[in-house]
């Protein structure tokens, strides 16, 4: 699996820092173990799979404790994207006890977090059992660690979508009943503004039904976003817009839907339930 270096997206450290600060306060203080363990304690630790599951966040769990105490010696036992049985070890971090303990919690939030994301990913990914279909997240990510929970999704086996609002532009339902409103072009005019004003950006277009599909794609958009059409409505679809547009199916898909959408045709699925509705996973710190 090629996966990109997480730590090198210019969020991630900064959103580390954040985390550990937030846990240590204004004081720079752990009131527990401060007072009851010695500077000089030293001590050897494992990040455990207490679950079946597929690893995301190493790297960025290993960046945890090595922005507290850069002194820490970590081994990394497995890499990210792969599959783990309980009781597998992760990493192990040898180094002040003081550090180690103040450290855990964070660094558990953070590659538990990532963990289920990238669990849940391969769960839809097997379940659709299709190839040639990409299982796309969404922007249904939680507020500031989009990053970190993106790249649990290409760790699962998925597919980015869009990033932002900054890279691709993506016609939904209230942009196209404004546009309806206030301009006489219908569907193709409002693809063509955004071609004329960022032609490099690819565009997609949100549709409902059959009628609106063929308004638009005369307009030729790069995808065409499928919304909670039924299996028969995808194949339908999908002959309207060989060879114009890409097919994206989206809206209510679960593990329990997902692989007959996959047989529809349609080149892509969107889930927002890999980011918004992931839980975290089981993985522990044991102490030697």
């Amino acid at each position: 699996m090629n996966l990109p270096d997480i730590l090198s997206f210019p969020d991630v450290k900064q959103r580390i820092h954040e985390a550990l600060a937030e846990d240590l306060g204004p004081k720079k203080l752990d009131a527990t173990t401060f007072p009851i363990v010695r500077k000089d304690r030293q001590s050897l630790a494992h990040l455990v799979a207490r679950t079946d599951c597929v690893l995301a966040g190493g790297p960025v769990a290993r960046a945890v404790f090595e922005t507290l105490n850069r002194h820490v010696e970590i081994s990394t036992h497995v890499n990210d994207g792969t599959a783990l049985s309980a009781g597998d070890v992760i990493l192990s971090v040898t180094g002040s006890t003081r550090s180690i303990l103040v450290a855990e919690r964070t660094a558990l939030n953070f590659i538990q977090r990532m963990t289920g994301v990238a669990t849940m990913t391969r769960r839809y990914v097997d379940e659709a059992n299709n190839p040639a279909v990409e299982i796309l997240d969404t922007r249904k990510t939680t507020p500031t660690l989009r990053t970190f929970e993106k790249y649990s999704v290409l760790c699962g086996g998925g597919t980015n979508h869009r990033m932002g609002l900054y890279d691709r532009a993506m016609l939904k339902d209230n942009h196209l009943a404004y546009w309806a409103e206030n301009h006489d072009s219908g569907i193709c005019g409002a693809v063509q503004a955004i071609r004329e004003k960022f032609p490099k950006l690819l565009v997609e277009l949100e549709v409902d039904t059959l009628e609106q599909l063929r308004e638009a794609l005369p307009s030729k958009p790069d995808w065409v976003l499928l919304d909670n059409m039924t299996p028969l409505e995808l194949r339908e679809c999908v002959k309207l817009c060989k060879g114009i547009s890409k097919t994206e199916a989206s809206g209510g898909i679960t593990l329990d839907t997902i692989r007959e959408i996959a047989k529809t045709g349609v080149d892509a699925i969107s889930v927002g339930a890999l980011t918004h509705s992931s839980p975290a996973v089981d993985l522990a710190l044991d102490f030697e």
